[in-house]
């Protein structure tokens, strides 16, 4: 598997949410999966949406310093800075597919690093933007993908 990867800020916030054990476990599992097969890549849009929820709303199971060791860690994925392109993208998505900004914002910066999926909950589970092909990590694993992967 060498498809890339984009891992949306609420499967990140799961990894450390004990509200749903269930939800928790499989983006841990999606997590994991990503670093091993070094295919995960996210945007600083992420790492910010990350690290402002972790210190205000999971404070208690990941304190400051905690929460910056964490992004400093997720920084080995590359986050590209916002471009014009990107946000020349985003809006184009966002027109075409009726998206919200920052939803539009993560599927652009998913296109913009050559990623086939992108796992986010909060869009359509198996929805297709262009190249980009939304998966919900809490109804498909990662050996799913390979389901998903185009046949030669």
């Amino acid at each position: 598997m060498s498809a890339l990867v984009f891992v949306d800020t609420n499967v990140l916030l799961y990894t450390v949410d004990e509200k749903d054990m269930d939800k928790q476990a499989a983006a841990r599992v999606w997590v994991r999966w990503c670093w091993d097969q070094q295919v995960g890549r996210i945007s600083s849009q992420v790492l910010n949406e990350f690290y402002n929820n972790a210190i205000t709303k999971f404070r208690a199971v990941m304190p400051v310093q905690q929460a910056r060791s964490q992004v400093r860690n997720l920084r080995q994925w590359q986050p590209p800075h916002l471009d014009t392109y990107t946000v020349d993208g985003a809006w184009a998505l966002q027109d075409r597919y009726q998206l919200s900004y920052w939803d539009a914002l993560i599927i652009s910066s998913a296109q913009q690093q050559g990623c086939s999926y992108v796992l986010s909950e909060g869009m359509q589970h198996l929805q297709r933007f262009e190249t980009v092909q939304l998966v919900n990590p809490f109804k498909l694993s990662p050996d799913g993908l390979t389901a998903l992967e185009p046949k030669p």
